[in-house]
């Protein structure tokens, strides 16, 4: 009986000294912070919600500079690119927002959103110009904390900007998704696999595949000849035979194979699509989507 009263007596004590945090008795945020953990650990939250409150304190304490998507990596659109060009660039990034440059990425002149692109291909009239389709964009400073970059996101409506640097050049890109993210981790799409599997098969017969895996592996899986002194994984050949960090819709013809990067971050490429040749079946692994 005492030890169950001990036991419940557990999440009172926690609650009580929480409560006091909140009227004023909390020294400093880290003290608020060690208590919210502890609710996790002691599952008196969910351990997620705690993860998410440590989060926005994060939030607080990182600029822009620390999440944005680097000048370099920018994926953009070229004022004088035809219109079918730029509809085969948007259809093959799959992004839902692409800033619009001039001269170069300096010079922005606006905001491309796919769907506005897409509407107006619909509309069975002659395809407007390009710059009948852009949105204002919204520069920020490198400078700016998250916290209040969300503010801006949230009551603006608007869900990229542009981040210049103090000369008021281009620095890099960042959207509301980088900054949730911070939050909530990094949210997946439909080409995203467990962190342990290495080749996943899809259905339309390709194959995701984890670009830490090791070329030896690949090479016996597909059947393929891949190499490079300096490479030991998939991901590394491929930034390799690119010469930069690869990006997002960046396709290698390699033998019968076709390689195209799915995800990728600032860093390194994570997630690659294999195509085999059609008429080629390559065989099942019993380790197929495993480590």
């Amino acid at each position: 009986m005492s030890e169950d009263r001990s036991t419940q007596e557990r999440p009172r004590s926690w609650w009580a000294r929480f409560t006091q945090s909140l009227r004023g008795n909390v020294e400093d945020q880290d003290s608020l912070l060690d208590l919210i953990r502890e609710a996790g650990e002691r599952q008196v939250i969910d351990a997620e919600a705690a993860r998410m409150v440590d989060g926005i304190f994060r939030m607080g304490e990182l600029t822009v500079r620390d999440v944005m998507i680097p000048r370099a990596q920018m994926e953009v659109i070229e004022m004088d690119m035809p219109l079918p060009e730029i509809i085969a660039r948007v259809s093959e990034v799959g992004h839902s927002r692409f800033p619009v440059v001039g001269e170069d990425r300096d010079d922005v002149r606006g905001i491309l959103l796919a769907k506005d692109l897409l509407q107006a291909c619909r509309s069975g009239m002659s395809l407007p110009r390009l710059g009948e389709l852009l949105r204002p964009a919204t520069f920020i400073p490198e400078s700016k904390h998250l916290d209040h970059l969300l503010y801006e996101f949230r009551t603006g409506r608007h869900h990229m900007a542009v981040v210049v640097d103090e000369y008021g050049g281009v620095a890099g890109l960042i959207t509301i998704e980088d900054v949730l993210e911070i939050i909530v981790g990094e949210i997946e799409d439909e080409y995203d696999i467990d962190e342990d599997v290495m080749i996943a098969s899809r259905e339309d017969g390709d194959f995701l595949v984890n670009a830490l895996i090791p070329l030896e592996d690949f090479n016996e899986h597909f059947v393929a000849h891949l190499a490079d002194e300096h490479a030991d994984t998939l991901g590394g050949w491929v930034a390799t035979r690119l010469g930069h960090v690869p990006r997002v819709g960046e396709v290698i013809e390699e033998g019968n194979l076709r390689l195209e990067v799915l995800r990728a971050d600032r860093r390194r490429v994570q997630i690659v699509r294999v195509s085999p040749p059609r008429s080629a079946a390559l065989p099942e692994s019993p380790d197929q989507d495993s480590a």
